[in-house]
């Protein structure tokens, strides 16, 4: 049971916890104490530090920002205008849109979830209002009604995840591909070099009108979310790089042993590929694709703020404009949850690396 733990922990890629299981077995106490010191306690310890530091700073930029108010509105009017601005300060009138306590993130956070259950609700009354009339526009082979009012945070945290997705296959599907023809012909690689070079360092931004000059033409009779279509295909665009360059360099770099085996076997070139050259550029290839994954999420806030995509990246920007008391709690709970996700999709290709080439990652 110790032993199974143990590498459920690792091939999750959270082996840090490997001392929390070997002390509960009661094995080497005074060494596995020692690990979980170092791998476990440490960290929690500067989670504290990072959140007793944010809290002394916001609170230092909230009085800053609170004193240069109180002192414009002295030399403006004195002390009946300071008065008055600190009566409009404690009623919300007037805000201070400083860096937010971590306390204030967390609010926010739950507010947000306490928001999409309260949509989920009106979502679902909307449906059971609309349901008959579906019914018959659906056997008369019209459109059914949908609900069309505002998403909630965990809508659009749904439709973020489903971009970069979509991106991560057509960059998967894209980068393996050439990046496989690529290594297997020297002259290939070299004619292609300078593509590679020019367009694999260009901003998402660019990337993104580029795919739209295209897309908008090519979907003008287009029916579905033309904002998803191009989003994804930015996505896949700007994230595909590392993956094109690393299955390229794990194809070129496969052992001559292996290549001079498959000769003596008179291997065809679709054995040679799958049986051979395949699983020895494994390991290069899903590290291309751990990146891949990474520069998507990392790049998509920025595409789906530009394509107005309802995902995270649209309502980051929706929070920055609408300059609300509690505006700025909410993009940080954002970037939070964004930071998590983040880390969880690398942990998800972590595993599926590791299940597929046997090998430390």
């Amino acid at each position: 049971m110790k032993d199974k733990s143990i590498n459920v922990l690792k091939f999750i890629g959270l082996g840090f916890f490997e001392p929390v299981v070997r002390l509960a077995a009661g094995e080497e106490i005074k060494k596995n104490l020692t690990e979980l010191i170092k791998k476990v306690v440490f960290p929690i310890l500067s989670i504290f530090l990072f959140l007793i530091l944010w809290s002394v700073g916001a609170r230092a930029l909230y009085n800053t920002e609170k004193n240069y108010k109180i002192e414009t509105a002295r030399k403006a009017g004195g002390e009946t205008a300071v008065k008055e601005e600190l009566a409009r300060l404690e009623t919300g009138q007037s805000t201070i849109n400083s860096l937010p306590a971590p306390a204030a993130v967390w609010d926010a956070f739950k507010s947000l979830i306490a928001d999409h259950k309260a949509i989920s609700i009106k979502k679902e009354t909307f449906y059971e209002r609309v349901s008959k009339t579906n019914e018959k526009l659906v056997a008369q082979g019209k459109k059914e009604i949908t609900y069309t009012g505002r998403p909630s945070f965990v809508d659009q945290i749904m439709t973020s995840l489903k971009t970069v997705f979509a991106g991560f296959i057509l960059a998967l599907f894209l980068a393996v591909p050439v990046g496989m023809v690529l290594g297997l012909s020297e002259t290939l690689r070299s004619s292609f070099n300078w593509f590679i070079q020019i367009f694999k360092p260009v901003s998402p931004v660019v990337w993104f009108l580029l795919v739209y000059m295209i897309v908008k033409t090519l979907t003008l009779t287009y029916d579905g979310d033309v904002s998803f279509v191009i989003s994804f295909i930015a996505v896949g665009l700007c994230a595909m790089w590392a993956t094109l360059v690393n299955t390229t360099l794990g194809v070129s770099s496969v052992d001559n042993d292996y290549i001079n085996v498959a000769k003596v076997l008179n291997l065809s070139v679709g054995q040679k590929v799958f049986k051979i050259i395949l699983p020895s550029s494994f390991p290069l290839i899903f590290t291309g694709l751990r990146i891949t994954v990474s520069v998507a999420w990392m790049v998509l806030i920025a595409i789906e703020l530009l394509s107005q995509s309802p995902g995270l990246g649209t309502f980051v920007w929706e929070e920055f404009q609408n300059g609300a008391n509690d505006s700025n709690a909410k993009i940080l709970a954002a970037m939070f949850v964004i930071g998590l996700i983040g880390f969880m999709l690398d942990r998800l290709m972590f595993s599926v690396q590791k299940l597929m080439t046997f090998t430390e990652a």
